[in-house]
């Protein structure tokens, strides 16, 4: 059998009608009931924060704190400046210019300074190229390092063998007395200890034995080495009295390349600390 329900309430499954409960509605949104402040109230809070922002709110709360410390403490240095008394203006002036005058003084002593270190910095840079000039001085005259300046060439030939070693060592003298500053005979390099001797019709110095012709190359000031080998009675005077040939020749450039090799003392040391 079908039932037809045609009014507002709905029969049971037996076909008897079911009455509505009495007070029922349905169930109405809760935000729909909101007025549109309360809608923005909630929308704002509570706030959501994110740390970026946190972190941003920090930074902006300190710059304008210390901002208005500063313009604060401005404030009352002119206040204070605005209420001073005229003493006590002039009293500030006064120390101002004693502090500028006391860093006035400070940068004249430390331009001071600057100056005495650079001073001090040449005269140490003088001091090595000093010593470098002296080293090459000293080795010159021990022998150690090449030379080369004007002088003269001395040429002895003794084609007859008369010549010995005392009529050299002469010449040698001689030429030192007279300003000679490098001597070189032969290939044999003259120094302070250097000896000469005697040897089987020939010479021999310092052990090297060296044959005629005897070649002089001298450096220092021609116009002193010549006279001195030419004076009357001298050096020239006596080899030719022995038969032998004497040439003097002066020169712009003479060149002492023959060294010696650099001796360590067995005893002697340095005083200097």
């Amino acid at each position: 059998m079908v039932v037809l329900h045609l009014g507002g309430v709905a029969p049971d499954r037996f076909g008897a009608p079911v009455e509505e409960p009495r007070g029922w509605a349905p169930a109405e949104d809760p935000e729909s009931s909101l007025t549109g402040r309360q809608r923005l109230v909630q929308g704002l809070w509570p706030p959501r924060v994110t740390r970026a922002q946190l972190i941003v709110a920090v930074l902006l709360f300190g710059l304008g704190f210390g901002l208005a410390v500063q313009v604060a403490s401005n404030s009352e240095s002119g206040n204070a400046l605005r209420g001073a008394r005229q003493e006590d203006l002039v009293r500030i002036l006064d120390e101002l210019d004693d502090r500028s005058q006391r860093l006035e003084d400070e940068k004249q002593g430390l331009e001071k300074q600057r100056q005495e270190l650079e001073n001090s910095s040449d005269q140490a840079e003088e001091a090595r190229r000093q010593t470098v000039e002296k080293e090459k001085q000293l080795g010159i005259l021990a022998g150690t390092v090449a030379a080369e300046g004007p002088g003269i060439t001395v040429t002895i030939d003794d084609k007859k063998g008369t010549v010995e070693a005392d009529m050299l060592l002469d010449a040698i003298q001689e030429l030192r007395a007279a300003g000679a500053e490098a001597i070189q005979v032969n290939d044999v390099r003259v120094v302070a200890g250097t000896y000469l001797t005697d040897a089987d019709n020939s010479v021999s110095v310092d052990g090297n034995k060296i044959n005629a012709p005897y070649r002089f190359k001298v450096i220092g000031k021609p116009q002193d080495l010549e006279p001195a080998l030419n004076i009357p009675g001298g050096v020239v005077q006596t080899l030719e009295k022995e038969q032998a040939t004497v040439t003097v020749e002066r020169s712009t450039k003479i060149v002492v390349d023959a060294l010696r090799a650099a001796k360590q003392p067995d005893y002697a040391r340095s005083s200097s600390q």
